[in-house]
C-alpha cells in the first residue's frame, strides 16, 4: 500500500472553496483504479494548515493514475483554493489491523 499526501495552507476566505473542490469530487463517484481511500484533513492547531490523504493498493496504481496525464485532483482541489500543495508519497512499512466490531 502507498500514501500519498498533498499537504498546503490555506487563506481562511478561500477554504470554502478547498472543500467544496474536494465535496465534488466525491460527489462525482469517479475514483482512479487502485484509489482506496482519500481524507480531506485541517491542522487543529492552525486552521490554515491543509492535507489531502490518498491511500493507494500499490505503487504501480498510483504511477499508473500519475502517468494518464493531466494534473492529478487533488493539485487541482488545492489550486481551486489559492494554494499550491507539496506531494510526499510513503510506502506503508506496517500497519495495525482493524479492530472487529464489538458485539453488545
Amino acid at each position: 500500500m502507498v500514501l500519498t499526501v498533498l499537504d498546503s495552507y490555506v487563506e481562511e476566505d478561500k477554504v470554502a472553496a478547498l472543500q467544496s473542490a474536494y465535496a465534488a469530487a466525491v460527489a462525482s463517484g469517479k475514483r482512479p483504479p487502485g484509489l482506496v481511500r482519500s481524507e480531506l484533513l485541517r491542522d487543529a492547531r492552525d486552521p490554515t494548515h491543509w492535507r489531502i490523504q490518498t491511500w493507494w493498493e500499490s505503487r504501480q496504481a498510483l504511477d499508473t493514475m500519475r502517468s494518464a496525464g493531466g494534473t492529478p485532483a487533488g493539485v487541482l482541489m488545492f489550486r481551486a483554493a489559492g494554494a499550491e500543495p507539496a506531494l510526499t508519497v510513503f510506502e506503508v512499512a506496517d500497519d495495525l489491523p482493524q479492530a472487529a466490531a464489538q458485539v453488545p
